[in-house]
């Protein structure tokens, strides 16, 4: 049996790129499937694309950013299917510019598809969710968010993609803390692949090679966000995933490093040997992309 068979599945930005590959994957494995993207026609190609192999899926060009259009998106998966079971953030845009050259139309523009994106869809899903488990229903809920390398290292003339992308990370920690309790798990990843959004800056790295293993295709991300769809995944939540090729990892966040206690207040001229002891003695940070 397919590992999502009959599971309903909205994915926000899937028009092309990864979330072409999320849809198709979805639907592969049994789901039903909402295919999200402002760009109306994309979507509906890879309606087309699902329906001419036998899978059930719907077009929806609602707007993310918005907290009331992101509400249609919820009520059109529930009537087209039934119910609901997975949201997939995976929407976004870049607007990178060095942070002295970023505008605030730069910074909000990013903000709003990334980190605004991500809460206005899940908020109306959780509050299904959350009036299903209150009503004595066994829910078996996703969310799957979409981080990145940037937002975990930072990324050099990314600085708005980087905040939005590690507030996401954060965000998901704290959606799987809160929302266990109705039966929502909550998990994040960081794929590398090429897409729309990748192709201006690694465009070179990332291309098709001519023969063998495509290492950048978006194809190969999806097995693990379908996978994260199931019912299969009921354990892991409040887990972020670095993905590429043939390569799954598992991020290691921000935790408690060296310490050194006084025990009473420290005095200002105290602080810079105190601070060149912990530096010393903690892991090195991985480098900030571009360094």
């Amino acid at each position: 049996m397919a590992i999502c068979e009959n599971r309903v599945v909205i994915v926000t930005g899937a028009g092309g790129g990864l979330g072409k590959a999320y849809a198709l994957g979805f639907a592969a494995e049994g789901a039903k499937v909402i295919v999200n993207d402002i760009n109306g026609k994309a979507a509906e190609s890879v309606v087309e694309t699902i329906k001419q192999s036998g899978g059930e899926a719907v077009v929806n060009s609602n707007d993310i950013t918005d907290y009331e259009e992101s509400a249609l998106i919820v009520k059109q998966a529930i009537e087209a299917f039934g119910d609901l079971h997975v949201v997939v953030n995976n929407a976004g845009i870049c607007r990178d510019r060095m942070f002295t050259s970023l505008s605030e139309s730069d910074w909000d523009a990013v903000m709003a598809v990334h980190l605004k994106g991500h809460f206005c869809i899940s908020s109306h899903a959780v509050k299904y969710w959350r009036e299903q488990s209150k009503g004595g229903k066994d829910v078996n809920a996703r969310i799957i968010n979409t981080s990145s390398g940037a937002g975990l290292q930072g990324s050099i003339g990314q600085s708005n993609y980087a905040a939005a992308k590690g507030g996401i990370a954060s965000l998901t920690l704290v959606q799987a803390a809160e929302l266990a309790r109705y039966g929502i798990t909550a998990n994040g990843l960081a794929p590398a692949a090429r897409t729309g959004m990748t192709e201006d800056v690694f465009g070179d790295m990332m291309k098709k090679p001519e023969d063998g293993f495509d290492f950048y295709a978006p194809e190969n991300v999806a097995p693990l966000v379908v996978w994260l769809g199931s019912e299969q995944s009921q354990n892991v939540s409040g887990r972020l995933f670095e993905v590429e090729g043939g390569k799954i990892s598992l991020a290691d966040g921000w935790r408690r490093g060296p310490e050194n206690d006084k025990g009473a207040r420290w005095e200002a001229a105290e602080i810079g040997q105190a601070i060149a002891g912990l530096i010393d003695e903690a892991v090195p940070a991985q480098k900030v992309y571009g360094t």
